[in-house]
């Protein structure tokens, strides 16, 4: 689930919509090792509190929001940026309660 209310061109500063605890730079690294790291990481933390995952592996694109929504974290926010001959993806995650049950 993404946050719509704060957004770019609302008088909001771009350091503040990614205004994170934690930072987790999994530029270079290569799939599965960003989502472990980030599941990780993210296990270590107190509820509420988010982690700015930063990634160049076009799979973090399909695995952290999936992380998310599988371990009941909230996917605040996510976007795309070209740097050079690559893109780095960003993902803004907030701490969930708990891993919700499985059936």
């Amino acid at each position: 689930m993404m946050d719509k209310d704060a957004k770019p061109g609302n008088d909001v500063p771009e350091a503040t919509l990614w205004n994170a605890d934690i930072l987790l730079d999994a530029r270079g690294v290569a799939c599965p090792l960003p989502v472990l790291k980030a599941r990780k990481r993210l296990a270590g933390m107190a509820e509420g509190k988010r982690l700015l995952v930063e990634a160049t592996d076009p799979m973090a694109a399909i695995d952290i929001p999936h992380l998310c929504q599988q371990d009941g974290h909230r996917l605040v926010r996510q976007d795309r940026r070209e740097e050079g001959d690559h893109a780095i993806l960003r993902f803004l995650v907030e701490r969930g309660a708990s891993r919700p049950q499985s059936d």
